[in-house]
């Protein structure tokens, strides 16, 4: 018997929002998860259709000739999806596409509409938050695709396939296979690599100034620093060329070093100390704008230590449970509701002294913002805690952050003061500055994290004792303080996103797959929060500079921005735009042609940095120095933890004598009787015992600690190293056992799977069992402790079928086999059925219907009859050798 013809079929991306969503609209509607993309551009070879494949420009997957259409297919594991929505269709009365309100949102579902044909009408329906009634109000006023929207984000996803897929390949002939280049990400490396050079170019400056500890007749101590003798004032970091290491030219300072500094600190020990001039000045403090999506990857990455993919994947999971609105946002407004749930809040919880006089409202001064949203706040009109919805976790954490922010964005100025106090001694002028916080306001809810981490808090109070003018000091003692200039630091994930930002350069929601894949090419490291660009990244980003300078100029890449801002906004046109880019003398396809035989290999691998004798190669197996003794050319592996401007003639030298010397013996193993020797690799020295024979087994090997000189390594110790790794017993919890060993990231204790690096003091040798246990503590909870997910049981072999956050990335586990997820791929959209052909296709087992999965589905009839089709990117955009994007689908343009 047939089921009830239902009002709609309501199409939307995740699971999760389709199960909120239909618990919202009941059983009169079928509401559906796409998975995401239903079609995009061919990933390979593979998925280009058989009569298309011999066309010059099939690789591309966009025809080049005849106005830049793009050739979709449906990736097979989306055939189900598409058939099943197909099937859905006979029995609604109308398609309602209910993906996210942005660019790709419209674009995906442009795509279904195009790809479903459907007989019934088709509607839009926006929403920013999942709410009963935030849903309940978008179904009853749906509008139509915004196909100007979908124009710009299929502009956008062809401009990055062209941009990648022309200029990836020259990388790989003249450096190295499997490096990319993308619009965004390549611009990215750029600014990373300019401040690891200014860093390399840094000259360190010295200088020194007293510190005075002081107390009143009472006695209240309090501090002052030396600002200036005999009426000038003494030099400070500030006034250092940091290219030579001296005081900059033109500026009128008085450069103490380490001797004058002393004798004045003598001299001061017998002079009267006096107050001569006080200084009072109060100061108001508004709060920050609520979250947009680029300040809540920043504020997440200085707060919570969360990289922006995890704040991200965070804020998707708390926005599809229906816990705050939509978090792919350049806007800072607030809704009226919003702002009556705010101030209701604050009313309440902190009282009415603590409100703003009126509701404040913030403007964004961001290039190119597009504010069709709210800012990221919490949904619904109660403003609740993390603990009144029952939060846990990094979702808690991440809530808390947002409700914070919000709540504070309608209270009331911080009003503080300021006080400074000048006391004389001799000829010499110390200062000493207070800080009251007289009224703390929005202080009560929150303050704004620093780039800087030795910044105090706002909010922090460093007042003065009661002074006056004329007072005699007591003073207890003067401390001689030397110091030296730091280079400038190097960028963090919030830094950098902060840059990207102000300098108009991709899109926030962009932000985070960018910075994922910088590092996965292998361009970028992270080392205790630092971005730090490899040799690697030297090498292309001087390629691109030399030879494709524009294609990596800020000003010009924040352009094209602009120019898929004026698409969108139906003030500029697809086609024009893109032949402007790629095609006559001056496009990308030509740059390429002309300047690809130009190129030497050689040359584009190698790297002649400043201050650094010997070049650096990049090799295929990593960097390498190179340099000519007596007409004979010697190489030296560079260890990968070591950074181009770190990287000094010393260290260099050192490295060479390694490789020399070649392999140390320490003496023959007590029990096997195989010779131990110290050794250099691209990961660093060390140990290995036995030597390598041609078709017998891997020698056993262990990485020198960083605590230990490989030069200076004792028999004992080395003999302690190789039987790594060690067992400390079985954990007083679960006795699982707990073992101690080295890896290549350096010395760690294990159990149940789960590693925790030592800390700096630790020895992994004598490490015991109560200190790891310490260790193992922190690590529970954290991404990889316990699953993301929990996808049920495998159908055939049974066991759980489980998500994990790995070092890489997320992954799916089944027994003991792991399967990492696509890199666009979000780990709370993977089906159990996308998780069980990933783990076949890593167990190595046949795929069901792969003869079927080879052939790429062919492009619809109405694209081959248009010859226009249109295209979608993915949410994190930069193409790097990888596509993704939709078309446009034939639905009239909104008339303006």
């Amino acid at each position: 018997m047939a089921g009830k013809r239902k009002k709609g079929l309501v199409i939307v991306e995740s699971p999760a929002k389709a199960k909120k969503i239909g618990g919202f609209l009941g059983s009169d509607y079928e509401v559906r998860a796409s998975m995401g993309h239903v079609r995009d551009l061919p990933q390979d070879a593979s998925q280009i259709p058989e009569e298309f494949k011999k066309q010059s420009w099939a690789r591309l997957g966009v025809n080049t000739t005849q106005d830049f259409s793009p050739l979709y297919v449906v990736p097979p594991e989306k055939k189900k999806v598409v058939n099943e929505l197909k099937s859905l269709l006979k029995d609604v009365d109308e398609l309602i596409l209910a993906t996210d309100e942005d660019r790709e949102g419209e674009s995906i579902g442009w795509h279904l509409a195009d790809i479903l044909q459907p007989k019934v009408p088709v509607k839009r329906m926006t929403f920013d938050e999942i709410t009963k009634s935030a849903i309940l109000k978008a179904i009853q006023n749906t509008r139509e695709l915004d196909t100007n929207l979908v124009e710009a984000q299929e502009t956008r996803r062809i401009l990055d396939r062209l941009y990648g897929y022309t200029l990836s390949p020259l990388l790989w002939k003249k450096i190295r296979r499997g490096l990319s280049a993308g619009r965004v990400q390549s611009v990215a490396v750029r600014v990373l690599v300019q401040r690891e050079l200014e860093r390399l170019a840094f000259v360190k400056g010295s200088y020194w100034d007293l510190k005075a500890n002081l107390q009143t007749p009472k006695p209240e101590s309090f501090a002052a620093q030396l600002v200036a003798v005999g009426g000038q004032r003494i030099a400070q970091g500030k006034d250092f060329d940091e290219s030579t290491g001296r005081i900059t030219d033109g500026v009128n300072v008085l450069l103490l070093a380490e001797e004058p500094a002393k004798a004045l600190q003598a001299r001061l020990k017998s002079v009267p100390w006096t107050v001569t001039d006080l200084e009072s000045r109060p100061q108001t403090r508004r709060p920050s704008p609520p979250f947009t999506t680029s300040t809540l990857q920043q504020e997440a990455n200085r707060k919570l230590s969360m990289s922006a993919k995890e704040t991200m994947q965070t804020a998707q999971r708390l926005y599809e449970d229906g816990h705050i609105t939509y978090m792919r946002t350049d806007s800072v407004s607030l809704s009226q509701e919003a702002l009556t749930a705010a101030r209701g809040r604050i009313s309440s919880s902190y009282g009415q002294d603590y409100l703003s006089d009126t509701p404040r409202q913030y403007s964004n001064r961001t290039k190119n913002a597009q504010e069709a949203h709210e800012a990221i706040r919490p949904a619904g009109t109660e403003m609740l805690t993390a603990d009144e919805i029952g939060l846990g976790g990094r979702e808690a954490r991440l809530y808390d952050m947002i409700w914070k922010r919000t709540v504070a964005s309608q209270m009331a100025e911080a009003r503080l003061l300021f006080t400074t106090a000048t006391i004389t001694a001799g000829d010499a002028e110390f200062r000493a500055t207070g800080r009251q916080v007289q009224f703390p306001g929005y202080f009560r809810a929150y303050v704004e994290g620093s780039d800087d981490p030795e910044a105090a808090l706002e909010s922090e109070e460093a007042a003065l004792p009661h002074l006056e003018k004329g007072q005699t000091l007591n003073c207890t003692e003067v401390e001689a303080l030397g110091h030296e200039t730091k280079p400038p630091a190097r960028y963090t994930e919030a830094t950098l996103v902060r840059k990207l930002e102000a300098e108009g350069i991709g899109r926030p929601s962009t932000y985070a797959s960018i910075i994922s894949t910088v590092q996965d090419r292998g361009y970028v490291r992270k080392t205790n929060n630092q971005l730090i660009p490899t040799f690697t990244a030297l090498a292309v980003t001087r390629l691109l500079e030399q030879h494709f300078p524009q294609l990596v100029d800020l000003a010009f890449t924040a352009q094209m921005e602009q120019s898929l801002d004026d698409i969108s906004n139906g003030q500029g046109a697809r086609v024009p735009y893109l032949k402007g880019f790629y095609n006559g003398t001056e496009g990308l396809e030509q740059q390429v042609k002309a300047r690809e035989e130009g190129i030497d290999p050689r040359v584009a691998c190698t790297i002649q940095l400043d201050k650094l004798s010997p070049a650096v190669r990049v090799g295929k197996f990593g960097p390498y120095l190179e340099r000519t003794n007596d007409g004979e050319t010697v190489t030296a592996s560079l260890p990968d933890d070591i950074s181009p401007a770190d990287l000094s003639d010393q260290l260099a030298e050192e490295l060479f004598h390694r490789k020399q010397q070649g392999p140390k013996s320490l003496g023959m193993h007590p029990e096997t009787g195989m010779p131990i020797f110290v050794m250099n690799g691209p990961f660093g020295p060390y140990l290995q015992m036995g030597e390598v024979v041609q078709d017998g087994p891997k020698p056993k090997r262990v990485s020198v600690p960083k605590n230990l000189n490989p030069d200076t390594v004792e028999f004992d110790t080395a003999v302690a190293l190789l039987a790594l790794p060690r067992q400390l017993g079985k954990h007083p919890e679960d006795g699982k056992v707990v073992n101690a060993g080295v890896g290549r990231f350096g010395p760690y204790v294990q159990h149940a799977g789960r590693y925790k690096s030592l800390g700096k003091d630790d020895d992994v040798l004598t490490i015991t069992m109560d200190r790891a246990v310490e260790l193992i503590k922190e690590i529970k909870g954290r991404a990889g402790a316990t699953p993301l997910r929990e996808l049920g049981e495998h159908p055939q072999g049974g066991g759980a079928i489980q998500i994990f956050e790995g070092r890489y990335g997320p992954y799916v586990k089944h027994g003991k086999t792991n399967a990492t997820l696509p890199k666009d791929k979000d780990p709370q959209l993977v089906t159990i059925e996308e998780a069980i052909s990933l783990l076949e296709a890593r167990a190595g087992a046949p795929k069901k219907g792969r003869a079927a999965r080879g052939k790429a589905a062919a492009p619809t009839t109405a694209a081959r009859k248009t010859a226009k089709p249109k295209a979608k990117a993915p949410k994190a955009t930069d193409e790097a050798a990888k596509p993704k994007e939709p078309k446009t689908p034939k639905f009239k343009k909104k008339k303006k």
